[in-house]
């Protein structure tokens, strides 16, 4: 089958690593299913699997990949959920399981012609979408998701701060925060990342590192050491900021301790969704008839040239693989 996988790992030029060809066709085993992948998407996660970051030599191949819709025999297209549990006999949340994966990292991944997933990890298609907006579901809308209604601590009326305006994430929040009522500010180096996301339903739009009219009540943060002193200083006291990513780095030249603590500021990480989760996120955004900002749309063949688009950061919104 044709499938996108890491053949090596290259820290300094992960395409370098990235090869698009026939891998063997999975073998499904007891408690997992084998399903056609009819649509896929990128993430930044991909990447980084490329660089060698969650991914060891040992592992190799890898097919890349966690976002998917595929074609249920019984249940029709299906999202799939790509947390893996590791724990045997783990309850409760799966994203804190310490033993936890994606898939692409321990398991085969999503840019493939078929997956193989646990039995139950997906939820139906919502009717409204596409298969490639629906593909977006699985990743950066439901760590979206999460990072709001979960882990955020708003409720509508209240303004959040979302840094960085282009990515699947970033778009996710805008889109979620607006349909739940919640006044959404984003920054941006670009102008035309902050007018599109305007268009898609952000309140106002600020210059990266710009200081705000008034301090909000919770920052959204992927970026990480560029934006991290910014995102402190934008949150009113008992505000929060809920992390999900540090695409610019993790060590930011100041830690901001004093200002934290002296202004009782919350600090969340945020991984992923749960299963239920996911399946809110698919109620909420059919009952909202949302729809996933695509950024552009790709053959599976194609991979690479979709992978040099997200390293350039070219992209507002969710990079779409057609596989079937």
């Amino acid at each position: 089958m044709l499938a996108a996988y890491a053949a090596r790992l290259d820290p300094d030029h992960p395409l370098e690593a990235l090869e698009v060809g026939e891998r063997p066709e999975p073998r499904p085993t007891e408690g997992w299913r084998c399903l056609p992948v009819v649509a896929a998407g990128l993430n930044h996660h991909d990447l980084w699997s490329l660089r060698g970051v969650g991914l060891g030599a040992e592992q190799l191949p890898m097919i890349l990949g966690c976002d998917a819709v595929a074609r249920h025999p019984e249940a029709g297209d299906v999202v799939i959920y790509p947390v893996v549990g590791g724990t045997p006999g783990w309850t409760g949340d799966l994203t804190l399981d310490p033993r936890r994966s994606l898939l692409s990292e321990r398991h085969q991944g999503t840019l493939a012609e078929q997956v193989t997933v646990p039995e139950g990890h997906w939820i139906p298609r919502p009717a409204h979408l596409t298969p490639v907006e629906a593909a977006a579901l699985s990743t950066s809308w439901l760590t979206a998701y999460r990072m709001l209604f979960s882990n955020a601590g708003v409720a509508p009326g209240d303004t959040v701060l979302v840094q960085g305006a282009g990515g699947g994430v970033a778009t996710a929040l805008v889109q979620l925060g607006s349909a739940a009522g919640l006044r959404v500010w984003v920054t941006s180096r670009d102008g035309a990342k902050r007018e599109r996301a305007l268009g898609l339903g952000a309140d106002r739009a600020f210059e990266t590192g710009e200081r705000l009219p008034e301090r909000v009540d919770a920052v959204l943060e992927s970026v990480g050491a560029a934006t991290w002193t910014h995102s402190v200083n934008a949150l009113r006291p008992g505000g929060s900021i809920v992390i999900c990513g540090a695409t610019s780095g993790d060590a930011p030249a100041r830690a901001e301790l004093t200002k934290i603590f002296f202004k009782q500021l919350r600090v969340l990480g945020s991984t992923m969704g749960t299963l239920d989760e996911l399946r809110r996120l698919g109620a909420f955004v059919t009952s909202k008839a949302l729809r996933p900002q695509v950024d552009s749309v790709f053959p599976l063949g194609d991979t690479a040239a979709a992978l040099a688009k997200m390293e350039a950061g070219d992209v507002v919104g969710q990079i779409g693989i057609e596989v079937a």
